[in-house]
């Protein structure tokens, strides 16, 4: 079996990238150094996606452009990012680590409100994915791996509007000013989308507002960043795919993230504190004036040093403390704690090898300590070729909704032990200035998995650690630079887990992503970016699917364009989620203004 698998993923790599060699002469562009607010993780395979590689699709939500890069990014029914789940090499939608400027921002709640992230796409300077064995350094959660929102820092003076309509009466409205006086820099930026949506109960409402302000001091800054965010939706059968509930959900998102960062004589001190607050009304049922009303806050204050030390390297410490707390109707009242400690620390040995490593203790009140941390190298065959080897240890604790949910068809379970999980992942890649290339194969080795599962279909769904799981594939990306006006960006994931499912029917099904391909064409004219992209889906026991999506652009000067793009083009019918199904094509038509 395991080598008609083999078979198979082969077949479909040469395919879809018909030019890949696995000579010295191919990399990625996207594997990149890393740099986020802790060390410098360079090892490994990551990739990103900026505001500038957006510009052509003219996303509504910065999310939106996660579909250029190799995650699998799970929507419901609902354009723009209203609603959707992150997954990372076959990884449950609860097993991936966001991060905002490296600081984590899982909601406590469920990881169903992970993309809830209260800034609009003028505030996100960069989406980074961290994939595996790199990730483990940021904290819990990051069993699949990571994805960080990195926000633009405000340190210039530019002024956006931007609008833009299409088919099924969606609109949006976006407003960023942004300037500097002396060492003071600030930007405030207020967007307001809405649809009737594509189907019945599938209508959403979305407003956004942001302030960020960066202080130059004398030895280093003092960034500060506030977001606020209200969505209403219509939920029809999100979370009971097949039972007909049209179903109603309204959030509110607070977040602050204060971050000081001063260098004294080649030590770097880092204090940051983070604070996020969600509301979350839902209606299973709107017809019924039954309601369920939850409020979490995460308090996380912390602080991080780094030394370099010449024969270690540079080295790193850090503290953490934080607390998470909900008030609900339906789960109750709930307070936990956590402390956190972590040592990293990254050496380059000679101009041939880098090492990097690192180890943290988390200690939650209602858990057991739990030790995790990575180990990796890279070797350099030449300044463009390098292989790398890592293997990480992380966990995750169950979420609030997992312990103590209880409705009509879902209940929780107190007795949740934490998740764990080996990664294990070895690359080539290899990097110029015109065609970069990378090749990972990944293995995970999960224990104690949580997942809603049941026997048969007269009982409720309940969460439970139920089962061990063996994670594995392979990952590959390309960047390719023809000339000055045309440029190809590739990837493909092929993934696959072997489960004792123990006799237990899964609520969503193995929903991962066994294939996932994607590639992107860009042509830079002198009049405007153009852009056509290609994604190709296709989950266990389901067939795939494959969309196509395009941006054009016109510059009518150097401070204005008109452009159009479209979703889905060919209007295929699809569900990322099995039962939920996808809107079909969208089209819309804007215009941007930036002075």
């Amino acid at each position: 079996m395991f080598k008609i698998k083999l078979k198979r993923f082969l077949i479909i790599v040469l395919l879809a990238f018909p030019q890949i060699s696995f000579s010295a002469q191919e990399s990625i562009q996207e594997l990149e150094p890393l740099v986020i607010t802790r060390q410098k993780q360079f090892l490994l395979n990551s990739y990103s996606t900026d505001s500038d590689s957006a510009e052509a699709f003219n996303y509504q939500s910065g999310l939106e452009n996660l579909s250029s890069l190799p995650l699998d990014l799970q929507s419901r029914s609902l354009a723009g990012g209203i609603q959707a789940d992150f997954s990372l090499r076959g990884s449950t939608f609860s097993q991936v680590l966001i991060l905002l400027n490296g600081t984590r921002i899982n909601d406590p709640q469920t990881a169903h409100y992970n993309a809830d992230i209260p800034f609009t796409k003028e505030d996100v300077k960069k989406i980074e994915v961290i994939p595996g064995a790199g990730s483990s350094l940021f904290g819990p959660d990051a069993i699949g791996g990571a994805v960080n929102f990195a926000l633009k820092e405000p340190l210039e003076k530019k002024t956006v509007w931007e609008f833009a309509t299409g088919n099924q009466r969606n609109g949006y409205g976006l407003f960023s000013i942004s300037d500097k006086f002396k060492d003071l820099g600030f930007r405030i930026s207020v967007e307001d989308a809405q649809s009737r949506g594509f189907r019945y109960d599938t209508d959403y409402k979305k407003f956004t507002s942001s302030l960020s302000t960066q202080w130059q001091l004398p030895l280093g800054s003092w960034k500060n960043s506030f977001g606020y965010q209200e969505k209403e939706y219509g939920a029809y059968d999100f979370y009971t795919p097949g039972m007909g509930y049209p179903s109603r959900e309204w959030t509110k998102t607070y977040l602050l993230n204060s971050n000081l960062s001063l260098d004294k004589d080649g030590l770097l001190i880092k204090p940051n504190f983070l604070w996020r607050r969600h509301f979350d009304k839902f209606a299973l049922n709107e017809t019924v004036d039954n309601y369920n009303d939850h409020r979490t806050d995460m308090f996380v204050p912390s602080i991080y040093f780094q030394k370099e030390t010449g024969l270690l390297g540079k080295v790193g410490l850090g503290l953490e403390w934080g607390q998470e707390r909900i008030a609900s109707t339906n789960l109750g009242k709930h307070i936990r704690n956590h402390q956190s400690v972590y040592l990293d620390d990254s050496l380059a040995l000679g101009q041939k090898w880098d090492l990097g490593f690192s180890l943290r203790l988390d200690d939650f009140s209602d858990f057991n300590q739990v030790y995790t941390g990575s180990t990796n190298f890279k070797f350099k065959f030449t300044p463009e070729a390098a292989f790398n080897f890592g293997i990480s240890r992380s966990m995750r604790v169950p979420s609030f909704t997992e312990l103590y949910y209880n409705d009509s068809t879902t209940i929780g379970n107190v007795n949740l032990t934490a998740e764990r999980a080996w990664n294990y992942q070895a690359g080539f890649e290899y990097q110029q200035e015109k065609l970069s290339q990378g090749l990972v194969f990944f293995l995970r080795q999960e224990d104690q998995v949580i997942d809603w599962v049941r026997t048969d279909s007269t009982q409720k769904w309940q969460a439970r650690n139920f089962t061990s799981d063996d994670v594995f594939g392979v990952e590959y990306s390309l960047h390719k630079k023809i000339n000055q006006l045309f440029s190809w960006d590739a990837h493909y994931v092929y993934t696959d887990k072997v489960v004792d499912s123990q006799g237990y029917l899964y609520k969503y099904g193995p929903n991962y992503a066994r294939h996932l391909v994607g590639t992107t064409f860009v042509l830079d004219f002198p009049f405007g970016r153009q852009e056509i992209g290609f994604n190709y889906k296709q989950r266990p026991g389901r067939r795939g699917w494959l969309l196509l999506d395009a941006g054009f652009n016109y510059n009518l000067n150097k401070n204005a364009k008109i452009f159009l793009s479209s979703t889905n083009i060919l209007n295929v019918e699809y569900q990322d989620i099995a039962g939920i199904p996808q809107p079909g094509r969208y089209i819309q038509a804007g215009l941007r203004i930036e002075w």
